[in-house]
């Protein structure tokens, strides 16, 4: 009765998000490590390749308990590699490559979990799902989306219980768009099962939001999602960009050497 967080005791958030990236790298990583000794295996670095652990990182979540299970495919995903071709040119450390396919076949255990755990709201919640995949994967081709951060509908709760459901994640919780001053946004990502393993999307771009570099990035007003949107209107929007830059990519190409007119 009477506890005041902040002064007479301290708020611990036990759940990692991908908002506070180097943090729940470093904790992931000290638990791997602490099994690697355990079983007196390498250190990691000598068998997860540079780039390896953040693609880790990045598939699981944040999730202790996905990072490891992703893990462990990996490793799966790397000696069936190298069993097929032993001089395989990725070479035998565990690569971002296979992080992706365990990734994906991983994705096979979330749905049936999605399943499982919304019986009551599945409808709903795979109609806002496949919404989502559309905006990112068809009108973006990038694995990130803003949603309005002081919007109180049942269409964005929908999207928190997404989020809780660990098949998109919150990488900032606070983002602007350079042209909509006094809005804020926060940033989501898209579950990297939906576009890695055996559903490999080459164009999909995977924006790195933990560099420095690509802050900026997040703060396009392309990224912002409507969740009022169908799928039909995205699918049509998307449909449109790309013969926009189709017609965009004609004119650029340089003329026939042979249309001559004489």
């Amino acid at each position: 009765m009477g506890l005041k967080i902040g002064d007479d005791a301290d708020d611990i958030n036990l759940d990692l998000t991908l908002e506070k990236f180097s943090s729940a790298r470093d904790f992931l990583l000290k638990i791997l490590d602490s099994y690697s000794n355990d079983a007196a295996a390498p250190k990691i670095t000598k068998f997860v390749a540079d780039g390896g652990v953040d693609r880790l990182v990045i598939a699981s979540g944040g999730v202790t308990r996905d990072f490891l299970g992703i893990f462990r495919r990996s490793i799966n995903e790397t000696r069936e590699r190298l069993s097929q071709n032993p001089g395989h040119p990725r070479g035998p450390k565990i690569g971002a490559e296979d992080i992706n396919v365990a990734a994906g076949s991983y994705g096979d255990t979330k749905r049936e979990e999605f399943e499982r755990d919304t019986l009551e709201d599945r409808k709903r919640l795979e109609d806002m799902f496949d919404k989502i995949k559309a905006f990112c994967l068809e009108k973006n081709k990038a694995n990130v989306l803003l949603v309005d951060q002081e919007a109180s509908d049942a269409e964005h709760d929908t999207i928190q219980e997404l989020v809780d459901l660990r098949l998109i994640h919150q990488i900032r919780s606070r983002v602007t768009e350079k042209s909509r001053t006094g809005n804020i946004f926060r940033a989501l990502l898209l579950d990297i099962s939906q576009y890695t393993g055996e559903r490999t999307r080459r164009d999909i771009n995977m924006i790195e939001f933990w560099r420095p570099e690509n802050k900026e990035i997040l703060r396009k007003s392309k990224y912002i999602f409507d969740p009022a949107m169908t799928v039909e209107e995205i699918q049509k929007a998307s449909k449109a960009i790309r013969a926009t830059e189709s017609a965009s990519a004609d004119k650029k190409k340089p003329a026939n050497q042979l249309d001559i007119d004489f």
